[in-house]
């Protein structure tokens, strides 16, 4: 089956860009990365993909909040095309700084605040897939996901996690360790439509086993690699 067209979403400032490409790639994708300027003077690369990943990072440095300059980027630049890419199907997924941006376009619900603890974390951390989620990017995951946070900002807040959960919405959760205070141990949550995932944690830097630090005492084996979300993506990528 041909590979999939997948973009990239990158700002000034954005680090993992490449490392989402990979992970892109090695799950049956065929990837651009493009900035959200030359996304706005250029918005059929946009058009063009099956499948968008907004990178994670430190867009403008957090100027004035953390994925606010990239979010206005991005809403004043693309106006209403990013929800016309979902309205036609098409999966995106909002990486730390991408989650931050996505939920300051109102493409997910809730907000992202400072960790609670008051300091920048950086650390591996374990997810579980929520069994009611709606999320195309989680289907099929059975086992927990290994990967690292790091992020000041990741505390998940939103009015009504328990609805918010009734509905589907609360993708993954924290196992035994919550490293940002995010309510109702959430770390990742989609749209009402389950094709929009955000979520803190970095799975594109876990997609081979040696990426583990504890792979030579069988840590993080096949089944724990965040490789496994990007593959969920392009499976109902390649349906469109």
């Amino acid at each position: 089956m041909s590979r999939v067209p997948a973009v990239v979403i990158t700002g000034p400032g954005t680090n993992r860009d490449h490392d989402v490409a990979a992970a892109l790639e090695l799950a049956g994708a065929d990837v651009r990365i493009v900035s959200s300027r030359a996304l706005v003077d250029r918005p059929s690369h946009l058009g063009d993909a099956r499948l968008a990943v907004v990178a994670g990072g430190f867009s403008y440095a957090d100027s004035l909040g953390a994925g606010r300059m990239l979010a206005l980027d991005l809403t004043l630049g693309l106006g209403d095309r990013l929800q016309d890419f979902v309205d036609r199907g098409r999966p995106l997924l909002g990486i730390c700084n991408g989650f931050q941006v996505l939920s300051r376009t109102s493409l997910l619900p809730g907000s992202l605040g400072h960790n609670a603890q008051g300091d920048f974390d950086c650390r591996w951390v374990v997810l579980d897939r929520v069994e009611r989620s709606n999320s195309i990017w989680t289907k099929g995951i059975e086992d927990p996901i290994h990967c690292p946070i790091a992020h000041g900002e990741g505390r998940y807040v939103h009015p009504d996690p328990e609805s918010l959960a009734a509905a589907g919405q609360v993708a993954l959760r924290y196992r035994s360790t919550n490293p940002n205070g995010s309510v109702d141990d959430i770390a990742g949550v989609s749209d009402p439509t389950g094709l929009v995932l955000g979520l803190m944690p970095h799975p594109e830097n876990h997609i081979v086993l040696r990426q583990h630090p504890h792979h030579r005492r069988g840590g993080g084996g096949p089944a724990h690699l965040g490789l496994r979300i990007f593959e969920a993506g392009v499976a109902h990528a390649k349906k469109l």
